[in-house]
């Protein structure tokens, strides 16, 4: 996620986002209960027609970049980890996980002194997700990116959804597979995050709730090699000013991903190599991501 440096205010509209937030991570947890209460036990018979259980509850992955992207931000620009720990439902209709970052440091500065110090990009975040059918999916995420909040001089606050300070944000995102080879992906945010909001002609901000919607169509396959496009773009409809843009809603977020199985000796590492233009900002950036387990 993109990192935003502001001050740390307590108001009760903080209260109230930090509850609808921990609402939000409650219905996700009822909705894997109720899952797993009705999912049938997946099992096949081996050759001595023993019964045996394949389900796999629990997974961890590691992945690693030479830079992050996501929804048209460059969020770190040096090489990082992203790691991952996720339990799914037997009957693979629920998720609920947590998605880690680290990379290279970049220079803030301290507010005190005034003097630039190295911050290394740490992010901790937290998603749960269900899949109605095989082509919808609805998906609430509580993003935290603390990448030099400490170094700047603020205090470390990991709930604190105060967007003034900026650092954790909720959205509530859909997927929809639209064809075989064709998908959608509208992302909202609800709470938090400096940035998503307009400030007033009496000082006060008023929420934008941006909206982020992509389109991504898979163009070639073959012999294990596919290539993507995508295209997505921000709007408010309440605001001009919206999260990803400086002015009024924009695209952002235009390019294509080749992914290729690389075998290296006995072992298959599948590659993503994404090319990014935000029209919007005017950046332009090459992103490879390779996923080692």
């Amino acid at each position: 996620m993109k990192q935003v440096f502001q001050t740390t205010t307590t108001t009760s509209g903080q209260k109230l986002r930090k509850k609808v937030i921990l609402q939000i991570l409650v219905i996700g947890i009822l909705f894997g209960a109720t899952a797993l209460q009705a999912q049938k036990k997946t099992t096949h018979v081996d050759t001595v027609n023993e019964i045996v259980d394949t389900y796999q509850p629990f997974s961890f992955g590691l992945q690693v970049k030479n830079m992050h992207l996501w929804h048209g931000f460059v969020v770190t620009p040096g090489p990082m980890f992203a790691t991952n720990l996720e339990f799914n439902s037997r009957d693979k209709k629920f998720t609920f996980g947590f998605w880690g970052g680290a990379g290279a440091a970049s220079d803030v500065t301290n507010k005190k002194t005034g003097a630039d110090v190295g911050a290394n990009y740490k992010e901790f975040s937290i998603y749960t997700a269900y899949h109605f059918t095989d082509k919808f999916f609805i998906e609430a995420v509580t993003h935290n990116n603390y990448t030099g909040v400490e170094e700047r001089g603020d205090v470390l606050h990991y709930w604190s959804y105060d967007k003034r300070q900026g650092y954790n944000f909720v959205d509530l995102n859909f997927g929809y597979q639209v064809t075989k080879n064709t998908s959608l992906y509208l992302a909202t945010i609800l709470a938090g995050r400096a940035g998503d909001y307009e400030v007033q002609g009496d000082g006060s901000l008023r929420d934008s709730y941006t909206h982020y919607l992509e389109v991504k169509s898979k163009v070639f396959e073959k012999n294990g090699t596919s290539l993507s496009l995508f295209a997505g773009g921000a709007y408010s409809f309440i605001n001009d000013k919206t999260f990803y843009t400086e002015g009024k809603g924009n695209i952002i977020n235009v390019g294509a991903t080749l992914s290729k199985k690389v075998a290296i000796a006995n072992y298959v590492l599948p590659v993503d190599v994404t090319a990014m233009w935000n029209p919007e900002k005017q950046k332009t950036v090459l992103q490879i991501a390779a996923k080692i387990f």
